[in-house]
């Protein structure tokens, strides 16, 4: 089965905030894309981040991986929305989501969680 792409949708949000809103599959073949965007996106001037990942349909280990190379690498926190069960059980099983969470997801509104 050939990769499925990942589509990653950039919009200025405010001063110095960008929402990347990804859709399709983050996985080995797509990680190193989100990387690179989140990338472009600080280089833009955009230093927190806002990670849309409610058109994400699978994520895998180098998906998870890319999201902890965007935060360590920004100059700015990031922010997850979106998560999907799949998703959101990643997170949680390999302590990620307590690792990158700044608060529990019940203290945030709208199931967004932040991360950094």
């Amino acid at each position: 089965m050939p990769p499925q792409p990942l589509i990653i949708e950039v919009s200025p949000l405010d001063a110095g905030r960008a929402r990347l809103r990804l859709i399709g599959e983050l996985d080995f073949d797509t990680a190193p894309d989100l990387v690179a965007a989140a990338a472009d996106t600080r280089r833009d001037g955009h230093h927190e981040l806002e990670i849309d990942l409610s058109d994400v349909g699978l994520c895998d280990s180098s998906g998870l991986s890319a999201l902890v190379v965007v935060h360590r690498a920004g100059t700015g926190p990031i922010r997850l929305t979106g998560a999907n069960t799949q998703v959101q059980g990643l997170l949680d099983r390999t302590g990620l989501g307590e690792l990158l969470a700044a608060a529990p997801p019940s203290a945030l509104r709208g199931g967004a969680r932040d991360v950094g």
